[in-house]
């Protein structure tokens, strides 16, 4: 799909990945609109457009007041847009009995529930179109579940399962779904922490212009699945397969995880049945 002229929708434009991917975006000639939720952040990305040509709403996309912003704007952009790029997400690193329950239902929120009621907030916009495409910003997580990031994991596994099942259900209609996912990148998005646990398993970081070069790549080229990095490709692909076999490769690394991960441990009260779920 040529991005020259299109009209784009991003999500998490001013974070770690989100700021480079909206410079390539805006170098291949798209016309972006930046979401957000730091308005200071999202100014700051005039530097990348002619001046006046900046077009932003800051918007906490986990609510229905952020989404209904987000399709306000969207009707308000010329030329409409026709491709959704979802690359905000929420990080969460800790051994999972020392996580705040809170703390992971707003992650599934946002990473997971978020993204499904935004799609289906803005599709009536991208149908509109001859062509139009919808690319989720995944993670080697959502094919490789890995120890210290459970929660993580199931809202990356979630919305991998979302974005599959929307291409098949879609797949007669001018709407392509898209799921892209970038392997561990040098952004703030990585706490002390991580960083430290990646550098002792020796994992290798990407830059995140190259990543968003990538992104913006497998966006023109209309590719369905993308998984940047190897090993990290092969991981994925044997965790479909054999997954019995990375299961033992990664018992190797749970001492490293563990003393990375924890953090002061506080009981946490037991969870009431009755407990309303995130919305």
């Amino acid at each position: 799909m040529d991005l020259a002229g299109r009209g784009v929708i991003l999500t998490g434009a001013s974070g770690g990945i989100g700021e480079p991917l909206f410079a390539a975006l805006t170098a291949a000639g798209a016309h972006v609109l930046a979401v957000g939720r730091n308005e200071v952040r999202l100014r700051a990305l005039a530097q990348y457009v002619p001046a006046g040509a900046l077009h932003n709403v800051v918007a906490d996309v986990a609510t229905a007041e952020g989404r209904a912003r987000v399709l306000q704007a969207a009707y308000a952009m010329r030329p409409l847009p026709s491709m959704l790029v979802l690359g905000h997400a929420q990080s969460a690193f800790g051994l999972f009995q020392e996580q705040d329950p809170d703390a992971m239902a707003r992650l599934l929120q946002t990473n997971l529930v978020a993204p499904m009621l935004l799609i289906r907030t803005l599709l009536p916009v991208l149908q509109t179109h001859d062509r139009a495409a919808v690319a989720v910003l995944g993670s080697t997580f959502g094919s490789l579940a890995f120890p210290g990031f459970a929660a993580y994991s199931a809202s990356k596994f979630g919305l991998r399962g979302l974005t599959e099942a929307l291409a098949r259900e879609y797949a007669d209609t001018p709407v392509r779904f898209q799921y892209l996912s970038p392997r561990a990148t040098r952004t703030p998005f990585n706490t002390p922490a991580v960083d430290a646990l990646n550098a002792e398993l020796k994992t290798h970081s990407d830059d995140p212009a190259e990543v968003a070069r990538q992104l913006v790549t497998a966006l023109q080229r209309g590719t369905s699945r993308l998984q940047i990095g190897w090993p990290e490709k092969l991981f994925a692909r044997l965790n479909g397969l054999l997954p019995g076999l990375v299961d033992r490769s990664l018992r190797t690394q749970l001492p490293a995880v563990r003393r990375h991960a924890h953090q002061p441990f506080h009981p946490l009260p037991e969870t009431p049945r009755h407990e309303p779920q995130p919305q």
